[in-house]
């Protein structure tokens, strides 16, 4: 009799955007998990059983194949490896999508992440001190993305006519965007590839409405 091999369990925040990319990479690929929330609002990415899974104190964690995986783009990339799909097979490609993805990942989300945002809350005697930071470089970043796809490797997606971690890093990204009341008039070939992204039943699957508590 062949044993079942152990559940994906993605450790998670429903509102983070780096495990909102994993749920999409999790739904598009097919492989089903379950999820286990830690809640950033009450601490609990602080606690020791967090820190013991991911040594940084954040989300997401994924484990799989007998392995815990942290950061979302490494987790994306391992997925990848296993199943193929969310990067192209030809070097250009993938460094192309690399650059997309890191434009959001590293540029964008990591200074207008929660942490950051209640630091800069605290610095300043403004209420509306880390939302306009927010929005700053949100609207900084995204303006330089839509720059980036004004490309001919551009498709009916970030790259090409198949879903790329591009786009994996793209729809948390304009969640947030749209949250901190900014719309996409401005950005017309994200919107377009976002409208595209929306429809698919594996992208609706994974918004934060649909898993909050």
């Amino acid at each position: 009799m062949t044993s079942q091999p152990p559940p994906i369990i993605l450790y998670d925040y429903w509102r983070s955007s780096a495990s909102y990319r994993v749920r999409l990479a999790l739904n598009l690929l097919g492989l089903p998990y379950e999820r286990v929330a830690v809640n950033l609002l009450t601490g609990d990415q602080h606690g020791a059983d967090n820190r013991a899974r991911n040594p940084q104190g954040l989300v997401p964690t994924l484990q799989i194949d007998g392995l815990t995986l942290t950061q979302s783009l490494a987790i994306i990339e391992y997925l990848n490896d296993k199943k193929g799909g969310l990067l192209p097979q030809d070097a250009v490609g993938r460094a192309r999508v690399r650059a997309l993805s890191y434009a959001i990942a590293m540029e964008i989300a990591p200074i207008c992440n929660l942490s950051v945002r209640n630091h800069i809350g605290k610095l300043s005697t403004l209420n509306s001190a880390s939302e306009d930071w927010v929005r700053h470089y949100m609207i900084k970043g995204l303006n330089a993305v839509e720059t980036m796809l004004d490309h001919p490797a551009t498709g009916l997606y970030c790259h090409g006519d198949s879903v790329s971690m591009a786009d994996l890093n793209l729809v948390p990204q304009i969640y947030n965007y749209e949250r901190a009341g900014l719309d996409l008039a401005s950005l017309p070939r994200i919107a377009a590839i976002m409208q595209r992204l929306r429809a698919l039943p594996e992208v609706a699957a994974a918004h934060p409405d649909r898993v909050k508590p």
